[in-house]
This record gives C-alpha cells, structure tokens and sequence, in this order.
C-alpha cells in the first residue's frame, strides 16, 4: 500500500474527515514522515496506514504514539474561524 503514496499527500484520521498534515517523505521499510500542521514532523508507522486513495492517506488512530494524536488534536488551533 506505501508504495501508492507520494510526498504530499494529505493525511487524515478518518475519509472525509479534516486533513491534519502531509506525507513528506516515504521511508525504505514503508513508515511515513507526516509533517503535522503546528507541530513539526512525526513519523507514522506503516502498520497505522487504514486506506490509500485519491491523493489521501487515511491512518489509525489506534496504532498512532500519544504525542502525535495529541499534535493531530491541535493541528487546526492557530486556524482563526471564518477566514
């Protein structure tokens, strides 16, 4: 499935959902680089890759550590509403 992704792909933790971050790199044994939208770059274990489609990586959030589903959480703060 890894070998469907390429770097800018947009990640999410669920389709149709909104997109947290994007793919920047793809790494030999198929764990991704994910740059996560306020707080830097994270790496996603091919095991936590649910679906690849239509330019979207769809994750886990089971198999994803605690401080990335906390940065996945937060992704959209620094947003202001209505712009």
């Amino acid at each position: 499935m890894t070998n469907q992704i390429e770097i800018g792909h947009q990640v999410f933790v669920q389709d149709g959902g909104e997109e947290f971050g994007a793919v920047r790199r793809v790494l030999e044994h198929g764990d991704l680089v994910v740059y996560v939208e306020n707080a830097g770059d994270f790496v996603v274990g091919r095991d936590a890759i649910a679906a690849v489609h239509s330019g979207k990586v769809i994750v886990r959030p089971d198999g994803l550590d605690a401080k990335l589903r906390a940065a996945i959480d937060h992704a959209h703060d620094a947003e202001e509403p209505g712009v």
